[in-house]
């Protein structure tokens, strides 16, 4: 693993955000991108391209690198080699503090804090006013739930969100997001521990959010991967098939024996 290292910036300046919008897309870039663990390679070398505004999922068998590639993404780690783009420039040339605005990460097990359910929320934008947080809520479809608690907004989640089941905390999270709208959302397995009817609530919120963003969707629940634009297939951090679900689905290669499993794993 590489440390951090301080570049100087010679890329072009990252297109400024457009007054009143918010959640515009950005093309990101991974370049000859390697990457290992202790000496072990889990990237040999990484070449993807992904225009601004679209969705794409990552599927593949644990430890094909999925997410590491989320992890380089959101500069949990530096490649060894290689560079990633965020619209043309190299995210270690970014500042922190544009890095954390225009990338987002949501996992499994989103961090929330003692607090109210607002003050979880605000996280993703602390200048956010009530109206804002509320508009936010009902957007990605969590309003309802929130409502229905005693206290509404200002009920308290408790010591790492106990109080909510872990359907309302994605959802909250999700919210998080929204409100931070960043140009780029990367989702790490965000639906994997929901129960069926709480991923079906999930998935109806991230059509809204990651409307007008560039979005990076890790899952081995492919219902999740079905609102992707595109699917890549990796496989010993390489990619074996890359193209959109449906012709994927029909051509009989990996993507649709990963479907056909999942599918089984269902009965």
């Amino acid at each position: 693993m590489s440390s951090r290292r301080s570049l100087r910036c010679r890329s072009p300046l990252l297109r400024p955000r457009l007054p009143g919008r918010t959640g515009r897309g950005r093309e990101v870039r991974f370049e000859s991108v390697r990457f290992g663990y202790r000496g072990s390679a889990v990237l040999p070398g990484l070449d993807i391209a992904i225009p601004a505004g679209q969705t794409v999922a990552l599927v593949g068998a644990t430890g094909a690198g999925k997410t590491t590639i989320a992890r380089l993404l959101a500069r949990f780690y530096d490649p060894g080699e290689g560079r990633i783009l965020l619209d043309g420039t190299d995210l270690r040339a970014l500042p922190d503090q544009t890095l954390r605005r225009e990338i987002v990460l949501v996992t499994q097990e989103n961090f929330l804090f003692s607090g109210s359910i607002a003050d979880n929320m605000r996280l993703g934008k602390p200048t956010a006013s009530q109206a804002e947080i509320e508009a936010a809520a009902a957007a990605i479809g969590a309003d309802a739930f929130i409502r229905a608690m005693p206290g509404g907004y200002e009920a308290q989640v408790g010591k790492r969100g106990g109080r909510l089941s872990a359907g309302q905390r994605q959802l909250i999270s999700f919210g998080r997001a929204f409100l931070a709208a960043p140009a780029v959302l990367v989702l790490d397995e965000a639906t994997s521990l929901l129960d069926i009817p709480g991923e079906r609530v999930v998935q109806a919120a991230l059509r809204t959010i990651l409307a007008g963003r560039t979005a990076l969707i890790i899952a081995h629940r492919l219902s999740t991967v079905e609102i992707a634009d595109r699917v890549i297939v990796l496989s010993a951090g390489g990619i074996v098939e890359d193209g959109a679900p449906r012709r994927l689905l029909a051509a009989g290669g990996e993507y649709s024996a990963l479907h056909a499993d999942w599918r089984a794993s269902l009965a």
